[in-house]
């Protein structure tokens, strides 16, 4: 048993790692937040009535406040607070004063406060006309301080417009880094082929090319999926997805290359020549071209990637155990498929029977 464990224990981390991944990651909740709200314009000195719809609250058994967060630190406070059901309310301002800004129009943040939810945000929730007025104070004003986070849940951060699919960061993440790692590990053996002339890196730098292009395509594939919630198509010929899909198109010239030639140590030179090409390609396609022009990609553009307000920390103990996790499997996967062809090779003729498993 103990000799098991140590032949396969990166095995069963892998597969133990996974089922905490996929368990934890669609099945911890999402956390409370805003989804829309019925009004976007308003007028100092005239009342405002907002009618509101949260996502996963619970607004009949608690108490919620509302405020509407002008500037850096002032909060109006909601005058009244109807609670209609769990997910929807109305709330009230009198707006009868000044705002503590020089602008005329004026982007107010609504902020929602409960013991059961925590503090519930929706940025630019409503712009107000100040009317360029100066000479009346304020009313209800509260500082941040003020502000009660009440208790918050297990859950994931809600963020508009990514709801429920802010979990594919779980996975198609993950699959783009074990896509990288892969690559990487074809790259160096193909420098070892070159350096030896040794048939068996040609078979594993293949082995770890193949894996890591089924996880670029899946990587591919997931983007997709969320391109299609969040940017409202699959495919917009963002200049992230544009340099992703020539990515791909390099490593499956990489085979096609494989397949032009009978002559196996010919074959196996210029592949691996073309292997280190590719790789080192993949670094200006994928990290710096998007980086010099508009993206919708986060973290490409100008497009903020995932911050700490988003990546929260309950977030985090199941990303980083993707990560490791798609990482072994590709290994796993690649390491099983460089033994299949060795063995092939070995039938015909091309490799000794003692150097199959090495």
């Amino acid at each position: 048993m103990t000799a098991f464990i140590k032949e396969y224990w990166w095995k069963l981390l892998c597969v133990t790692l996974f089922v905490y991944v996929l368990s934890t990651g669609l099945l911890k909740p999402l956390g409370s937040g805003i989804e829309t709200v019925d009004t976007s314009a308003a007028t100092v000195g005239t009342p405002l009535t907002l009618g509101v719809r949260c996502y996963n609250s619970q607004l009949t058994t608690a108490k919620p406040r509302a405020w509407l967060k002008v500037g850096d630190s002032c909060f109006v406070v909601a005058d009244t607070v109807t609670v209609r059901d769990d997910r929807n309310l109305t709330l009230q301002f009198a707006l009868s004063g000044n705002f503590p800004v020089k602008d005329k129009i004026v982007a107010a943040t609504l902020v929602l406060d409960s013991k059961e939810s925590g503090v519930m945000l929706l940025p630019s929730a409503v712009f107000i006309n100040s009317n360029d007025s100066v000479k009346q104070s304020i009313t209800h004003l509260l500082r941040l301080s003020d502000l009660d986070g009440g208790t918050l849940r297990s859950s994931y951060p809600y963020r508009e417009i990514l709801e429920e699919t802010i979990r594919n960061l779980f996975y198609h993440v993950p699959l783009w880094f074990a896509m990288l790692l892969l690559f990487c590990i074809s790259m160096v053996f193909s420098f070892r082929h070159l350096q030896t002339q040794d048939l068996r890196y040609d078979i594993a730098a293949t082995a770890f090319a193949k894996v890591g292009m089924l996880f670029g395509i899946l990587g591919t594939v997931t983007g997709m999926l969320w391109a299609q919630y969040t940017w409202g198509k699959a495919w917009s010929w963002d200049i992230k997805q544009n340099t992703t899909a020539i990515s791909l198109l390099m490593y499956a010239a990489y085979f096609v290359l494989r397949g032009s030639f009978d002559d196996d140590d010919r074959r196996a030179r210029l592949s691996a020549v073309y292997n280190i090409f590719a790789f080192f390609m993949l670094i200006p396609l994928l990290f710096v071209i998007p980086r010099l022009s508009d993206s919708l990609h986060p973290g490409n553009g100008g497009n903020p990637a995932f911050s700490k307000m988003d990546l929260n920390s309950n977030m985090r103990i199941v990303f980083y155990p993707a990560v490791i996790a798609f990482m072994l499997l590709g290994i796993w996967i690649a390491s099983l498929t460089r033994r299949i062809d060795a063995i092939r090779a070995r039938k015909l003729g091309l490799l000794e029977d003692n150097l199959v498993n090495n």
